[in-house]
C-alpha cells in the first residue's frame, strides 16, 4: 500500500495544463492522476484547464474532490500547425481573460504547477505567481523543440528560435523544474541557480486503476489464443512505428504471434493500410478507447511494445511504458541509444531492449520473450513492481511538495 506523505498544514495549489479528460492522452490521464493525489494527500487543488469545447468563458466543476476549472480557449488539438502554434500562442492570454471573469479571480495558492507540453502556459503561469506571491514548479516531459529538430521535423530557422523564446520563457518563470529523466538533466545544466531555481528528476508517475473490462475481445478477433504484442497510444512520427510493422511482417509466418495496435495519430490510417497492402494477417487495429478500459484490454495481452525515433537525442520515459508495466506486460523495446530507458528495461528485467532499430533485432528479441512466456516464465510480478516503486502517483506529489517548501527528500 502506499503512503500517504502529510506535510503538515494544508497547502493550496493550482495545476495548470492544457489537457485533462475527458480528453484520452496520456498527458490527460497524468494530470488527472497527480490532482487526485494532490486531494488524497491532504491538499487543496484546482486545476485550470484550457478548453476549447465550452461556450461559456469559464464552467467550474469538482472530481472527486478536485475542483476543476475549465477555461475557455482556441482549439489546439486536431488541427494544422499553423492553426495549432497560433491556437496556442494565445491560449494563456485567453486563459488569463476568462480566469478574471470566474469565481476564482481573487484566490491565491501557496504553489503553482503546470505540466508541459505545451509550453504556452508561462504568461497564465506568472500572471498568477504575481498575485499569489508564490514558487512554481514546471513539469517538463519533453524538451521541445529540441526533438522536432532531432527527427528532421524543423530546421533551425525562424520557427525553431520562436519556439526556443517561448520555451526559454517558461523555464525562466520556474522556481523549479522536473525533468522524467536523469539524461535530461545535462540539458538544465546553464540554468541559473543562484537565485533558488532548481532542476530534478520527476520520474512520470501513474495511478492505479481498477479492471473494469474492455469494449474490445480479442477472443473473437484473428488474434484469439496468440501470443498478442500490444502498442496502445499516439501513433506519430515521434514514435518510429515503421519499425513495428516490420517487425509485424518478419513474423508474420509465425501464427502463434499476432500484434494489436489500438489509440489514433497521424501514423494510424496510413499503418492500418499498409498492413492490409501487404496482407498482414497477424495485426489487427482498433481505434482508441477510454483509459478506464487499459486495465481489461492488456489483461487480455502478453507483451507491450515500445518504439521511439532513433534520431531523438533527449530522453523520454513513455507514458505507455509506466501503464505496461502497471498492467504487468513485459515490453519489447527500440529506443535511441544511450535513453535512460534501456537501463531501467535490462536492470529490472522488465522486457528486451534494442537501440540499433533494425526489425531483425527486434524479431530475434520478440522470439526470446514468446519462448520465455511459453516456457512459463512469469514477469508480471517484477513489472508490477518497477511501477510501484519507481512510477507512483504518490511519490511524485510528495517530490513536488517538498522542492516548492524549498526541501530535500529524506
Amino acid at each position: 500500500m502506499e503512503e500517504i506523505f502529510i506535510v503538515g498544514t494544508v497547502l493550496r495549489y493550482a495545476l495548470i495544463a492544457d489537457t485533462f479528460p475527458p480528453l484520452r492522452s496520456s498527458g490527460a490521464v497524468q494530470v488527472r492522476d497527480l490532482s487526485l493525489e494532490f486531494h488524497r494527500q491532504g491538499h487543496e487543488v484546482t486545476v485550470l484547464v484550457a478548453d476549447s469545447g465550452i461556450k461559456n468563458p469559464w464552467e467550474l466543476d469538482t472530481l472527486d474532490g478536485v475542483r476543476v476549472l475549465r477555461l475557455k480557449s482556441p482549439k489546439t488539438k486536431d488541427v494544422g500547425y499553423i492553426r495549432r502554434t497560433a491556437g496556442e500562442f494565445l491560449m494563456p492570454h485567453w486563459m488569463l481573460r476568462n480566469f478574471r471573469r470566474c469565481p476564482l479571480a481573487d484566490e491565491s495558492w501557496d504553489g503553482i504547477v503546470w505540466y508541459s507540453p505545451t509550453i504556452f502556459l508561462g504568461p497564465f503561469v506568472n500572471a498568477l505567481k504575481r498575485s499569489s506571491k508564490c514558487r512554481g514548479y514546471l513539469i517538463v516531459r519533453d524538451i521541445f523543440p529540441e526533438w522536432a529538430v532531432d527527427l528532421g521535423l524543423m530546421g533551425k530557422g525562424p520557427a525553431y528560435w520562436f519556439f526556443k523564446t517561448v520555451a526559454t520563457n517558461q523555464y525562466s518563470i520556474a522556481d523549479v523544474i522536473g525533468v522524467q529523466s536523469p539524461g535530461n538533466l545535462a540539458y538544465f545544466k546553464d540554468i541559473d541557480q543562484s537565485r533558488g531555481k532548481r532542476v530534478e528528476v520527476l520520474q512520470n508517475w501513474l495511478s492505479k486503476t481498477p479492471n473494469v473490462g474492455c469494449s474490445i475481445n480479442l477472443s473473437k478477433t484473428q488474434l484469439s489464443n496468440k501470443i498478442v504484442f500490444v502498442y496502445a497510444g499516439n501513433m506519430g512520427v515521434a514514435q518510429g512505428m515503421d519499425l513495428i510493422l516490420d517487425l509485424a511482417g518478419h513474423l508474420n509466418d509465425r501464427k502463434d504471434i499476432g500484434f494489436l495496435f489500438v489509440g489514433r495519430g497521424s501514423e494510424f490510417e496510413r499503418m492500418r493500410l499498409f498492413a492490409k497492402s501487404e496482407n498482414l494477417d497477424n495485426v489487427v487495429f482498433f481505434d482508441q478507447i477510454d483509459p478506464s478500459e487499459i486495465p481489461g484490454l492488456y489483461a487480455q495481452c502478453h507483451v507491450g511494445l515500445l518504439t521511439l525515433d532513433p534520431r531523438h537525442k533527449t530522453h523520454n520515459i513513455p507514458g505507455k511504458f509506466l501503464s505496461y508495466m502497471q498492467g504487468g506486460l513485459p515490453v519489447l523495446a527500440s529506443v535511441n541509444a544511450g535513453n535512460d530507458l534501456e537501463k531501467i528495461i535490462n536492470e529490472g528485467r522488465v522486457g528486451r531492449v534494442c537501440t540499433d532499430h533494425s526489425a531483425h533485432t527486434l524479431s530475434r528479441l520478440a522470439i526470446i520473450l514468446v519462448d520465455e512466456i511459453l516456457s512459463g516464465k512469469n514477469m508480471s510480478k517484477g513489472c508490477r513492481k518497477l511501477s510501484e516503486q519507481r512510477f507512483s502517483s504518490s511519490a511524485a506529489v510528495r517530490k513536488i511538495t517538498l522542492s516548492l517548501l524549498g526541501k530535500d527528500e529524506s
